[in-house]
């Protein structure tokens, strides 16, 4: 059922397309059944249980302990319907709410992608899957937020500053627990008694932890995104308010209130955060005339009490926190919607403008007064039921005698703003003057009004009737509590403290909407010496300084500024290593040989013709010379697959520092003796503890562990001979998926760089055009004959490299570099750098090959986990998914040379087939 649940609103977000194409704005009717349907999953797993969680796991890693774990207890239960109940009637709402003009396909994507993410993020039981889903409801906010137009930009990239900057801070609290709990199962991590035996850890823990929720949640000091966000639209803003986003920093709150409950620093901070939070945001919202801007420091406000609540971390509490976490789902989606019928009909928000408007709309003004009364803590409704539990909790508060008095005395405090701001919302809205009035707005279709005006109502129905949440409630609080709980909600409680305070709030608050006039001349000078979003704005320009600043110092052409750095990080090494390490174990193995002697005198000859070098090409050449000598010293050692990969790369190297060469100065700049001893140092240095690295590590001890398992059981465990490419595509294959992605996202960011800046233009050279060698055409005839016989030849023997890299020298990496050798070979026989080039999606080959690596990994789970090796005999011959996976690795890497030698080896900067000139009189510069 979890699996299903999750299936049905992908399924949903990957239609989106066929049916926004068809049915338009109304797509989010249809859209809003699979989320219902999701929730029906979760109520009929979890009434199947009995009570007791259910689990479901599809393993990825099982040997690292990873894999895709859901767990639906009662927090996740609670949580998974207000993602998907309040989801759905949020698209439904959006089919009214958007124009009938436009297109909405990457909204409804965006939502259904929204939904998915929170639904993963509140499932999850790995802490893997969690940061995950934590950070795809990042980025849908974030472009949610984006696609609201030119003016959403900004705001957009603030809110993701700060939400990734508390992404951070999660993944150091992932990477915290998984290390010390030794898993990274929540449910397990959460049993485990490091909690309660180390300190250090947990304080450790509840910082990270803590300063993740607060970005995502809106708590000071990271408060300002989520009044900024309210440039996107309406919906969005109802959504992220009331179940997505926001609660994700509630959610994970509650999930480590059991085993942080006790640490003093996650008390203090959730305590004085949310308590300063709330009185900050309803002062706020008294200031605010634009009612959706109001209703966003609201909802800080009322983030603010609910993360006090877990602070305390009592069961009074955190049942308070539990049912105001439903209530306001109900009332705060209910308001959003709402402000929006009445913006969208009246074509304004600001109380000001409506005060000259007739308004005459009384079911959105009935279901906006039952919204805003549950947010104020109206007795009849389930916001007055949360705020009597939040204030017995709050009396009942645990530590030094003063604290239940201070953190009362605060909530009670923001409650009477609270009535204050919901009555600023309704008066705001159906207050104005009418009889001056200079337009009617009249009610809104019912198909608006009816999913915010059904939410308002069960705000009202819960609170008169609060009884069938007792299920659910107690289920959650056991859940966040670290306990069993009981839990019997009810309306009245009899005469008690907490009845008390309600009616000191409520009678102060109605004075207060009297004399609103009065606060609203005392609240307008109310501000922050310091704005937040300056202060966001603040730290984004440092950080763009800062990364000006570091640019500069290795931005230049010259090869000494970036190789200082690793250089002298390696003789900082070897100083280590000579100081720290005693007597070396004896030599193992044979002598040098006279051949070793002979390849190093040939190195050398290359790095002295390399350093002597004054141009650009004589340096390639004799680098070349080091490359090959390279090649054969592996050859003599008996690495045949690193020699031949070590070859091709030199070939193709060679090749792609010739394209750059037309582009850069013939000659290297001469520099000064001042500027070349500091330099040679370096360069006598780092050549100093590489060799004495390479003296002291090499032949001094046996064979270890790891190579003596690959020789032994390779073949057995793998079916192939070859042991590099066993270990390549079979015991290290995760490895290699992760090097094979980062070569396709190098190809796309060189495409991407190539297109968006134009290089530096070639160099011309003046050729006499009497000679008849100024043909290009007429003058490669030797070349282009032999490249037709030789092309052939070279593609087969790539394909013949790859077909038997799991037995023989090569595999998929070596066998693209033959084929992209064959590739630079056409060029070469090419008359013109347009008639080069090859029409081959090189971008789509780099997708196709990480493509076919990544569901090669997913075959595996046919056996149990991600990148298992299938194996199968066809006619007699033993064959292995893993050539599958060189295939992928082949496809992404001749992806890539393409891309090298189409974008770096062509005059004109060509983005279609269309703009290929049919000849030029360029001359190839070969």
């Amino acid at each position: 059922m979890l699996f299903a649940s999750l299936l049905v609103v992908l399924l949903s977000c990957l239609a989106v397309p066929v049916l926004s194409s068809r049915l338009g704005r109304e797509t989010g009717w249809l859209l809003a059944v699979p989320l219902l349907a999701a929730a029906v999953f979760l109520v009929l797993a979890a009434a199947d249980s009995g009570g007791a969680p259910v689990e479901a796991l599809v393993p990825w890693m099982p040997t690292l302990d990873i894999g895709l774990a859901l767990r639906l207890d009662g927090l996740s239960l609670l949580f998974s319907l207000l993602v998907l109940v309040i989801g759905a009637g949020v698209l439904v709402y959006s089919g009214r709410y958007l124009g009938i003009a436009g297109r909405h396909m990457s909204f409804y994507v965006l939502m259904t992608a929204f939904a998915l993410a929170m639904l993963l993020l509140v499932l999850a039981d790995d802490l893997v899957v969690l940061f995950v889903a934590w950070e795809a409801t990042t980025l849908c906010s974030f472009f949610l937020i984006a696609r609201s137009g030119p003016h959403a930009r900004e705001p957009a990239l603030r809110t993701l500053l700060v939400t990734a900057a508390g992404g951070l801070s999660l993944l150091g609290a992932v990477a915290l627990i998984a290390v010390r709990t030794g898993t990274t199962r929540i449910s397990e991590a959460l049993a485990d008694p490091a909690w309660h035996t180390d300190p250090g850890f947990g304080i450790a823990a509840a910082a990270l932890l803590a300063g993740a929720a607060f970005t995502k949640s809106a708590q000071f000091p990271f408060q300002s995104w989520l009044p900024d966000s309210m440039v996107a639209i309406t919906p969005v803003s109802a959504y992220l308010h009331a179940a997505a986003m926001v609660k994700a920093g509630i959610y994970l709150m509650f999930r480590f209130s059991p085993v942080l409950a006790d640490v003093p620093l996650w008390t203090a901070l959730l305590v004085s955060a949310g308590l300063f939070t709330a009185l900050f945001g309803a002062v706020a919202a008294l200031r605010r005339h634009d009612l959706k801007e109001l209703l966003a420091y609201s909802t800080m406000s009322q983030l603010g009490l609910l993360t006090a609540m877990i602070g305390i971390g009592t069961p009074a509490a955190i049942t308070a926190a539990v049912v105001h976490t439903a209530a306001h789902a109900l009332f705060k989606s209910a308001a959003f919607m709402l402000v929006g019928v009445i913006d969208h009909e009246a074509g304004t928000r600001d109380s000001r403008e409506l005060a000259g408007l007739r308004l005459r709309m009384p079911v959105t003004g009935l279901a906006l007064v039952l919204a805003c009364a549950s947010m104020a803590g109206v007795p009849l409704l389930l916001g007055f039921v949360s705020k009597e539990l939040m204030f017995t909790a709050f009396l009942e508060a645990p530590g030094l005698a003063w604290v239940p008095l201070v953190v009362t005395a605060a909530a009670a405090l923001t409650s009477v703003l609270t009535f204050a701001y919901s009555a600023r919302i309704v008066l705001g809205a159906f207050g104005g003057g009418r009889a001056r009035a200079d337009r009617t707005v009249p009610e809104a279709p019912a198909g608006f009004w009816s999913v915010p005006a059904l939410a308002a109502v069960a705000g009202l129905v819960l609170g008169v009737l609060p009884a069938p949440l007792d299920g659910a409630v107690s289920a959650a609080v056991a859940a966040a509590a670290g306990g069993a709980a009981d839990v019997h909600l009810s309306l009245w409680h009899g005469f008690n403290a907490a009845l008390g305070v309600s009616a000191l709030v409520l009678t102060a608050g109605i004075g207060l909407v009297l004399a609103r006039r009065r606060v609203d001349a005392l609240a307008a000078p109310l501000a922050l010496p310091l704005s937040g979003l300056t202060a966001v704005d603040a730290v984004r320009a440092g950080i763009i300084r800062l990364g000006a600043l570091v640019g500069r110092t290795t931005g230049g052409r010259a090869p000494r500024l970036h190789l200082a750095v690793p250089i002298v990080c390696l003789m900082g090494l070897a100083l280590a290593g000579v100081l720290a390490v005693g007597e070396l174990p004896p030599l193992v193995g044979a002598p040098s040989q006279p051949l070793d002697w002979a390849l190093v005198a040939l190195v050398l000859a290359g790095v002295v013709g390399a350093v002597r070098a004054r141009t650009r090409i004589s340096a390639i050449v004799v680098t070349g010379v080091v490359g090959f000598a390279m090649t054969l010293w592996y050859f003599a050692l008996g690495a045949a697959d690193v020699a031949l990969t070590q070859l091709l790369v030199e070939i193709l190297t060679v090749c792609v520092m010739v394209l750059l060469l037309r582009r850069l100065p013939a000659r290297f700049e001469r520099s000064s003796r001042r500027s070349r001893l500091p330099a040679a140092a370096l360069a006598a240095g780092g050549g100093l503890a590489a060799a004495l690295g390479v003296w002291a590590l090499t032949g001094r001890r046996e064979m270890s562990d790891a190579a003596s398992y690959y020789l032994s059981e390779a073949e057995e465990a793998t079916g192939g001979t070859n042991i590099v490419n066993t270990i390549l595509v079979d015991f290290r294959a995760l490895d290699t998926l992760g090097e094979l992605t980062v070569l396709g996202v190098a190809g796309i960011a060189l495409a991407a760089l190539l297109h968006s800046r134009r290089p530096a233009p070639t160099l011309s050279t003046q050729l006499d055009e009497s000679t008849p060698l100024i043909d290009a055409r007429e003058n490669s005839v030797f070349v282009h004959s032999v490249t037709r016989i030789l092309g052939p030849v070279i593609v087969l023997l790539s394909l013949i490299l790859l077909l038997r890299g799991h037995y023989e020298p090569g595999g998929g990496f070596i066998a693209a570099l033959m084929g992209g050798a064959g590739f630079a070979l056409l060029y070469l026989a090419a008359p013109s750098d347009s008639a080069a080039r090859v029409r081959w999606p090189y971008l789509m080959l780099i997708g196709a090959g990480v493509a076919v690596g990544v569901g090669t990994g997913f075959l595996g789970y046919l056996e149990g986990s991600f990148l298992t090796p299938l194996h199968i005999e066809l006619l007699g011959l033993s064959l292995s998914t893993a050539l599958v996976f060189d295939i992928g690795v082949y496809l992404g890497v001749i992806g890539i040379v393409l891309a090298a030698l189409n974008l770096l080896g062509r005059r004109q900067r060509v983005l279609h087939d269309d703009d290929v000139p049919a000849r030029t009189k360029e001359v190839s510069p070969r």
